[in-house]
């Protein structure tokens, strides 16, 4: 399946982005559940798309979620793929009680289904050779300094592998504010981006880390970013598609 194209889009920086959550949350009572459900779903749309040729039926899919909000993303794809038919394991970067109560939800719902869970230093034993896709799902745009412990040990293993990876929000490891890319960072095959993309995308040589880059609609209203701490002026740009392919400037690619 073929996502449409979009050539000019808005970039933000983190401090925008923070403010479409906050203004999301308090100005228009869009909750993170829902926000979190859209792009697990349209992860999970993407995966089955480009990497899983349509059918993640009897596929082998890995999902490295982080603690936060962009792990409960990867979880929300997790279920969905293996309602799909996919054999999906989850490795995750903390015990069950370290995660933030709305990922835990997620959490609580792949145990219930009996996905399989497991911890990060568990991830080394698996086999790459009979993955169909990764998915990364461990840091988004709120990174702070270059990935440590189990979040590292992650990271340099999806790095080894030679299955094809997918990033929710961000490679993981990359500043999206500044575009840093930090050691370890993951080199993804393709990155779903959330809302818009981030200015950090922008900076050269990121586009390496970034792969094919997409922008997934997680329901903002788009006159949420004309308020005058944003000041954007953006239609309804996800009219076709729930999903869009992102041109780079020239000059960035």
């Amino acid at each position: 399946m073929d996502f449409p194209t979009i050539k000019n889009i808005p970039f933000v920086d983190t401090s925008e982005m923070i403010e479409v959550d906050r203004a999301m949350i308090e100005d228009f009572n869009i909750v993170l559940m829902q926000m979190m459900e859209n792009a697990g779903r349209n992860l999970a749309h993407l995966a089955r798309a480009k990497f899983l040729g349509g059918n993640p039926n009897g596929k082998r899919v890995v999902v490295m979620a982080g603690t936060g909000g962009n792990g409960g993303g990867g979880m929300v794809a997790a279920r969905r793929l293996a309602n799909y038919g996919a054999n999906v394991s989850v490795f995750a970067t903390a015990e069950d009680e370290r995660f933030t109560p709305i990922p835990a939800h997620q959490l609580t719902i792949l145990h219930n289904m009996g996905v399989e869970i497991a911890s990060a230093d568990q991830i080394e034993s698996v086999k790459t050779t009979e993955i169909d896709l990764i998915v990364d799902a461990i840091i988004g745009y709120s990174l702070k300094g270059a990935p440590r412990g189990n979040a590292k040990l992650m990271i340099e293993w999806a790095s080894q592998a030679l299955s094809p990876v997918l990033s929710l929000d961000a490679p993981s490891g990359i500043d999206t504010a500044s575009g840093q890319i930090f050691d370890p960072a993951i080199k993804a095959d393709a990155t779903l981006t959330l809302a818009l993309p981030k200015k950090g995308f922008l900076r050269p040589g990121m586009a390496n880390q970034l792969g094919e880059l997409y922008v997934a609609d997680i329901s903002v209203p788009p006159h949420l970013y004309a308020n005058d701490a944003l000041n954007i002026d953006l239609g309804p740009i996800f009219a076709e598609s729930d999903i869009l392919k992102v041109r780079l400037p020239p000059a960035r690619e």
